[in-house]
């Protein structure tokens, strides 16, 4: 474990959501017309010295009904693949996470490749083993639940 930064203060800037809105669509938009050769690989942060895949999650909005797509960080597990709703430690949990409890089915897509797929957040022992291969994966997620008031929620994405 490393030593934990403050939480930057910019966390709490009112214009964070908004930047992480536009940058997120410009990647999706990037991604999809490459088939992932350009933004399938995370270089932000930690990501930086250890680039992270990043898939791109569908899902629709639990009220106004509107189709997103955001890009993720994933770690393959088995069948699975798991994405984080970090949020960058921010206090709520991301839109697509309420989304995806309100319609778990969806689909994803990984390079050219698109999936449907059942999300569902992991339970507590799934949790404790897949958050040390997270972390292994993309080391700011450390940082992240620090900064966080709220457990981090992992979710599983199974095949379907």
């Amino acid at each position: 474990m490393t030593a934990v930064p403050p939480r930057p203060k910019h966390l709490d800037s009112p214009s964070l959501p908004t930047i992480f809105k536009y940058m997120g669509k410009t990647q999706v938009w990037v991604y999809r017309r490459t088939g992932g050769r350009i933004g399938a690989k995370w270089r932000v942060g930690a990501g930086f010295r250890k680039p992270v895949p990043t898939l791109l999650l569908d899902h629709r909005g639990r009220k106004s009904g509107v189709d997103y797509t955001t890009p993720l960080l994933y770690l393959v597990d088995g069948p699975d693949t798991v994405v984080v709703a970090s949020q960058g430690g921010l206090p709520k949990h991301p839109q697509w996470y309420h989304n995806l409890r309100a319609a778990p089915d969806t689909h994803i897509q990984i390079g050219r490749d698109r999936h449907p797929v059942r999300a569902r957040t992991a339970a507590p022992d799934e949790r404790a083993r897949l958050w040390p291969l997270l972390v292994d994966a993309y080391a700011d997620f450390e940082h992240y639940q620090a900064w966080a008031d709220r457990e981090i929620p992992v979710v599983i994405l199974e095949p379907r």
